[in-house]
């Protein structure tokens, strides 16, 4: 089943993300459980580095919009 979604409604939900991650990353809570020395990934991410991806790839659908007017890559996504 293919979930179809406007360029719009894609940037968003990526939007949407960064906001949440914003909120989680700015508690007390997690940046205690962040600060403790048993915390660790298993490639060293942390919260913020996927906030930032995000906004890379808000910005990357922002310059096919601004190439492609209709917001719609021809060639779908991932290509």
């Amino acid at each position: 089943m293919e979930i179809k979604l406007t360029t719009s409604e894609i940037r968003t939900i990526l939007q949407g993300c960064q906001y949440t991650l914003r909120l989680v990353g700015s508690s007390k809570d997690y940046r205690k459980i962040q600060s403790s020395e048993y915390f660790s990934t298993s490639n060293h991410v942390m919260l913020n580095d996927a906030f930032n991806i995000l906004g890379e790839v808000v910005d990357a659908i922002n310059e096919v919009e601004q190439v492609n007017p209709q917001g719609e890559s021809k060639h779908g996504a991932g290509n």
